[in-house]
């Protein structure tokens, strides 16, 4: 596994080791030691998540508040998405800011991104289907939504997509006006 720290360092890129021939490929897509070691971090995931999407169909930017907060572990199993996590640590020097990754089912890139991120992703190709394993419950009540096309965080979407987004993530706030991440005492 090759992990790759992005520009907000605490978001990191994973490469798993990837055994291909003529009969098609073979990897861990996540074995818990090697995770702790490679990454340094000691996190428990504990529920996976799995959406399929069609093309221009964006997610996001969703993020949970203490104390249901979530780390994710993005991975793309079939298509193509771009994935972003953006910084909402109130007390981060990169707060507001965002790092954006290609994840494909070819390339078999993962995204880890730690508790007090915000994260969405857009379907590329004509569908995707995305897995996550979270590292804390989903609790809707604790749940929140920044408007994807915020012109403070200003993220370089696409521009050659129609973009459908849920109800719920029409209604998402604006990055000025959402609960930020609380920094630790």
């Amino acid at each position: 596994m090759k992990v790759t720290p992005l520009k907000i360092p605490d978001v990191l890129l994973i490469e798993p080791r990837v055994f291909e021939d003529a009969r098609g490929f073979f990897f861990e897509s996540f074995r818990e030691d090697v995770f702790k070691t490679e990454t340094s971090l000691n996190v428990s995931f504990v529920q996976d998540n799995h959406s399929k999407s069609s093309q221009g169909v964006l997610r996001g930017l969703h993020y949970q508040l203490p104390p249901h907060a979530q780390g994710k572990l993005t991975r793309v199993i079939q298509g193509e998405v771009l994935d972003i996590a953006v910084d909402i640590r109130e007390s981060s020097p990169t707060c507001g800011q965002y790092v954006a990754e290609i994840l494909s089912g070819d390339n078999k890139k993962q995204l880890y991104i730690p508790e007090g991120f915000a994260h969405g992703f857009l379907t590329l190709s004509k569908t995707s289907e995305f897995l996550y394993k979270t590292t804390d419950f989903y609790h809707p009540e604790s749940e929140r939504c920044i408007l994807w096309n915020d012109l403070t965080l200003n993220i370089k979407w696409p521009q050659n997509l129609k973009i459908e987004l849920s109800p719920k993530d029409l209604l998402g706030q604006s990055f000025k006006s959402s609960e930020l991440f609380p920094c630790k005492q």
